[in-house]
């Protein structure tokens, strides 16, 4: 079916403040920034945004506008926007947990190499304190006494 001008007219109108809204980021509820959500939100048939149909240049320049939002770093869609977010949390979380990971078997490596030189020190004290019983050249130091301090009367 023929639509005349006016009738043209008025469905541009609509889908260039129907474009407006969701460049906006007014998204109707289940909507995304795509032609499927334009073509709805301007009562206009998708068909009609293709190929060589009357809104096809329309079609062009919400998918131009788009792309220069999302080249600028916004990104109209709230959602798309969330999930290039959540993205990129789960990137920067993986990082951190890679470096916790690291760091956690640095530590455990550290400990294990401390606690085999404290026993290594352990062994040499022992063997050393055995050695100086032995010999008869040590002499052991009196234990040292204790004075008891009296009061003056």
């Amino acid at each position: 079916m023929r639509i005349s001008a006016a009738q043209r007219t008025e469905n541009e109108n609509r889908i260039r403040a129907a474009m407006d809204r969701l460049l906006r980021g007014q998204m109707p509820p289940g909507g995304k920034c795509d032609i499927k959500t334009l073509a709805s939100e301007a009562a206009v048939d998708r068909t009609a945004f293709y190929g060589s149909h009357p809104y096809a240049h329309l079609r062009t320049e919400f998918e131009r506008r788009v792309q220069a939002l999302q080249d600028v770093g916004e990104i109209p869609d709230p959602r798309e926007a969330q999930i290039t977010r959540l993205k990129a949390e789960i990137t920067k979380l993986r990082d951190r947990l890679a470096k916790s990971e690291q760091t956690i078997d640095e530590l455990t490596d550290f400990r294990t190499q401390a606690l085999a030189r404290i026993a290594a020190q352990h062994e040499e004290i022992v063997r050393l304190r055995e050695a100086a019983l032995g010999t008869s050249r040590v002499s052991r130091l009196p234990a040292p006494r204790t004075t008891v301090i009296g009061t003056c009367s």
